[in-house]
């Protein structure tokens, strides 16, 4: 017996908030997984209460379910930033690159980001570098996006 199951369509806003919750936290603390029959994502994390009750028992089933990627697995941390950096201030990039060698590092970059007001800049990159890879995972990985509404 063969089996067959339809492509999951999932709408792009929440799979967004899929991919920010599971890249809220450190590697494996936040999970989301996508049901490739229905589209329908479970949310469950090692950190917070969020109804884990309700989980599929077998969530895991890598023929069922999705994991929802994080931004680590799309180079969206630390190398979007230098990116970004070495593109809209370079004469920075060597400051930026060392924040990375101790706790905060987003704190200080954002900081900069705010006293040469280049805050909105990076918020736009960082969305349009989202949306890239998101749409891509989507492709790679049979998910079809409905439509904006």
């Amino acid at each position: 017996m063969t089996s067959t199951h339809k492509i999951a369509t999932v709408s792009y806003a929440e799979l967004q908030d899929a991919f920010d919750f599971v890249s809220a936290a450190a590697p494996l603390e936040h999970n989301a997984y996508l049901a490739l029959d229905s589209g329908k994502i479970y949310w469950f994390s090692d950190l917070v209460d969020t109804g884990e009750e309700d989980l599929p028992e077998d969530l895991e089933n890598a023929g069922r379910y999705l994991p929802i990627p994080h931004k680590n697995d799309f180079n969206l941390g630390r190398e979007l930033v230098l990116s970004f950096v070495d593109q809209a201030l370079p004469d920075d990039y060597s400051t930026v690159a060392a924040y990375f060698h101790k706790r905060g590092a987003y704190g200080h970059f954002k900081d900069l980001l705010q006293t040469r007001k280049q805050l909105e800049h990076w918020y736009r990159y960082e969305e349009a570098a989202v949306k890239q890879a998101l749409h891509e995972w989507c492709a790679e990985n049979g998910v079809k996006l409905a439509p904006a509404a």
